[in-house]
């Protein structure tokens, strides 16, 4: 979970979505009165230094391709872009097929 520091607030989560050749796929949500605060960033980067610290040597994260502003926290993260990928059906929240951009952090 993410909280504010000062209040413990709760605004959003990261965690590792799922494995991928035992690399951890990262995903995260932030409640939308925080956008535009660095606050992802700061989260992003604090949960990647816990991933390699515990033996990772390689994270990565997708990102919707007209989410300029997710794809804006993982580039300034340090994540390099890998390739596009199109996703038929994401989820029951999200079921219209998307484009991803895909990357990586490797330590």
């Amino acid at each position: 979970m993410i909280t504010l520091k000062d209040i413990g607030e709760l605004i959003g989560s990261i965690d590792v979505v799922r494995y991928i050749d035992n690399n951890p796929e990262i995903g995260y949500s932030l409640s939308r009165k925080y956008w535009n605060q660095g606050l992802m960033t700061e989260a992003c980067k604090a949960f990647i230094e816990y991933l390699f610290d515990i033996g990772f040597t390689k994270v990565l994260i997708k990102a919707v391709v007209e989410n300029i502003g997710s794809n804006r926290v993982i580039e300034k993260c340090g994540f390099k872009f890998t390739h596009q990928e199109h996703l038929e059906h994401q989820s029951s929240f999200k079921p219209n097929s998307a484009t991803v951009n895909c990357y990586e952090l490797v330590k």
